[in-house]
């Protein structure tokens, strides 16, 4: 059984570091990259979905599935599946996050791109047609569900009575209201025609196999994407009460249908999911722990705090810096040199702003990175990266930034305060005036918010 898998490569990471980690005192910054090179890698497809294909079924084997690294899934599994076994579907990514096909890998599974984080129509109508495709059929059949972070926007069915338009504007007010990932993902799923389960119930009677990376505090299935084959333990009733704590309006017709519960999601008794089997193939805590071990490498102790740390970003900014300065200033709670890990998904409130005031740019990354330097007063010796797994921090082209002991420094020689990129979100601008982006482009996976903070 040939395959393709030695041939893939990991080209949107492979400038990031040399064979050997840089020397963590003369390039503290390369020291920083090579180790979110190495979280990335380890959350690469190729490498940890081989273990996890079951076998080609008596039927047809169809693969579907969502999110930032599907496309990569979809290559991996195309170079992993025997040449001889039938394989086809479709998977949809986000704009711009196809990898390049290597030499001699045949494509059978297509690949649909659509908007992320809002929603888009083309989104739409790969979600109809992957519906369209699971029809029909039959128990001798497998399917394979590939979903990874961003998948909720990406594979979008509007619920009856609902619009495009009417999904796009609550989904951007929940991306701004600073609810976390499970109270989005909640309302989302009883929002659609196809996420909370309803995929999985499209498929019966066909076996489902759910391969999925998570990219959510606590690794829940039903939380990754949300959850379109697996069921859903949140109800009607905790979708309204997320709507009306972050003041969130939708059409009068679809609140009477969740206050009557119409649109209710699969639960976890419900008999479609008989069978059916999730596999986690990367998680943010893995992709941690290689980066531990990149540190302990390098001769540096390593405390590697969650990968479950939620809250506002700049608020856990503040915290990291106050870990690192009592490092630096006391010698506890950790002895240096050190690194500090973590992980999780922080959130972003947008605040309001003044008439006429330009627009703030920037993701959680660089966010988090604002409140670290303002908290670390400039303070010696601490150096930190945090930047999201997949490239791409929010909406940007960004996939995080450095901070440094003289960051606030240069930033005022140009005239930026870090005060005012805080009151307007403005993270992107901050950093792109003092060169301390961190750009890769899309990296073909997700894993979540990675960060380090090095304290020498």
């Amino acid at each position: 059984m040939p395959s393709h898998a030695d041939s893939l490569s990991l080209d949107a990471v492979a400038a990031a570091t040399d064979a050997v980690a840089p020397d963590f005192r003369r390039d503290p910054r390369g020291f920083l990259l090579s180790l979110y090179a190495v979280a990335v890698r380890r959350a690469q497809p190729l490498h940890t979905l081989k273990d996890h294909l079951p076998t080609p079924p008596k039927g047809r084997t169809l693969v579907i599935g969502a999110g930032k690294a599907g496309a990569a899934m979809a290559q991996a599994v195309e170079a992993l599946w025997p040449e001889d076994a039938p394989l086809s579907g479709l998977v949809v990514t986000r704009y711009g996050h196809i990898p390049e096909r290597p030499e001699g890998l045949a494509q059978r599974i297509e690949i649909a791109e659509a908007a992320h984080p809002v929603p888009d129509a083309a989104g739409m109508a790969a979600a109809e047609r992957i519906l369209q495709l699971v029809g029909g059929l039959k128990a001798d059949d497998l399917v394979l569900c590939l979903i990874s972070g961003g998948g909720s926007a990406l594979l979008s069915l509007p619920a009856d009575g609902l619009t495009l338009a009417d999904k796009q504007a609550i989904n951007k007010a929940l991306l701004e209201s600073g609810a976390n990932i499970a109270e989005m993902n909640c309302v989302r799923k009883h929002l659609s025609r196809i996420k909370g389960g309803r995929l999985a119930a499209a498929c019966a009677p066909a076996q489902v196999v759910t391969l999925t990376i998570s990219d959510v505090p606590g690794d829940d299935p039903a939380i990754i994407a949300s959850g379109p084959t697996v069921p859903d333990a949140t109800t009607c009733a905790d979708a309204l009460a997320i709507l009306k704590r972050y003041r969130i309006e939708v059409p009068r017709a679809v609140l009477a249908q969740l206050e009557r519960g119409e649109l209710e999601t699969p639960k976890p008794d419900d008999t479609v999911f008989t069978g059916q089997t999730v596999h986690l193939i990367a998680t943010p805590q893995q992709s941690l722990e290689a980066a531990a071990d990149a540190v302990r490498a390098a001769g540096l102790a390593v405390h590697v705090l969650s990968d479950e740390i939620e809250g506002e970003s700049r608020d856990v900014g503040r915290v990291h810096a106050a870990l690192a300065r009592a490092t630096v200033r006391h010698g506890e709670p950790f002895a240096r040199p050190c690194v500090i890990l973590s992980g999780g998904e922080t959130t972003v409130t947008i605040r309001s702003q003044p008439a006429g005031t330009p627009k703030g740019r920037g993701g959680r990354a660089g966010e988090f990175c604002l409140g670290l330097a303002q908290a670390l007063q400039s303070q010696a010796d601490v150096w930190a990266l945090a930047a999201d797994t997949d490239g791409i921090d929010g909406v940007e082209d960004n996939a995080g930034a450095f901070v440094t002991p003289d960051t606030l420094a240069r930033a005022e020689s140009v005239g930026r305060k870090v005060a005012d990129a805080l009151d307007r979100n403005d993270a992107y601008g901050y950093f792109d005036a003092i060169g301390d982006l961190l750009v890769t482009g899309p990296t073909n996976t997700n894993v979540n918010d990675f960060r380090a903070v090095l304290v020498l």
